[in-house]
């Protein structure tokens, strides 16, 4: 029973992802204006990807719980926020600098949307506060985590892929939306290696939230607390894991 639930919650997820994606592609004007980047090599890429698999994962994740839903939804939205309206800054010390100039980047506004998001899902997904903060961290730590490895064609989604699949052994929640996390990511990787298409912020940290959720869902303290150290870690040293991605 749990691996039909598992299943049916991969497949859910590929096919309203991979729906959106159709969607996105016929049904949206401005598609040169709004829709369009040039990826690393220089090639005309679309970013219906993102939305696509932002919104098919957040409604397959808020099937498995809600709070893992709106974990998705709202990382998805900052993501896109900073599709639409970022800037060449990368990296937390950047955008923190500038704030504390007076200036809101869009990526302060993903790092405390996206914080904010996490630690709400934190506290729907777990019962004691000390695990209810860990959660969040994970949570959105993962979304960046995410995000800091999409520097070229397959390496976000291949790393939800790769990270998602231990979590196929877990019962309950744990496994179901470590399937969901999958299955967003399987519908558009092809289009995505083919570079045809890229996920960009939006999609990586929607993504990277479902993958988060899972991990939370499906752990206990320990585990909550060896991930987050781990999530930490990845975004102080956020250029090298970029660098690492990069150099596969």
């Amino acid at each position: 029973m749990t691996g039909t639930r598992k299943s049916r919650s991969f497949l859910l997820s590929a096919a309203l992802t991979r729906a959106g994606f159709a969607f996105l592609r016929t049904g949206l004007p401005g598609r040169a204006v709004r829709w369009e980047r040039k990826n690393y090599a220089g090639r005309t890429v679309d970013l219906y990807a993102g939305p696509a698999s932002a919104l098919g994962t957040a409604v397959a994740a808020a099937r498995v719980h809600p709070g893992a839903g709106l974990a998705v939804l709202a990382a998805g939205v900052c993501g896109a926020y900073d599709d639409v309206a970022g800037d060449h800054r990368r990296g937390f010390r950047a955008h923190l600098k500038a704030l504390r100039d007076g200036e809101v980047t869009s990526g302060a506004v993903k790092l405390f949307g996206i914080s904010a998001a996490g630690l709400v899902a934190g506290a729907l997904l777990k019962e004691r506060p000390p695990d209810k903060v860990l959660a969040g961290i994970v949570i959105a730590g993962t979304a960046h985590f995410v995000n800091l490895v999409d520097v070229r064609p397959g390496r976000a989604l291949g790393a939800v892929l790769a990270l998602g699949a231990p979590g196929l052994l877990r019962e309950g929640p744990g496994g179901e939306l470590a399937a969901v996390a999958m299955g967003g990511a399987a519908a558009v990787l092809p289009d995505d290696l083919g570079e045809r298409a890229m996920i960009g912020d939006t999609g990586a940290h929607a993504l990277g939230a479902a993958l988060g959720a899972a991990v939370v869902a499906g752990n206990r303290r320990a585990g909550l607390l060896a991930h987050a150290v781990a999530v930490v870690a990845a975004a102080v040293h956020g250029d090298r894991v970029s660098a690492w991605a990069r150099a596969l």
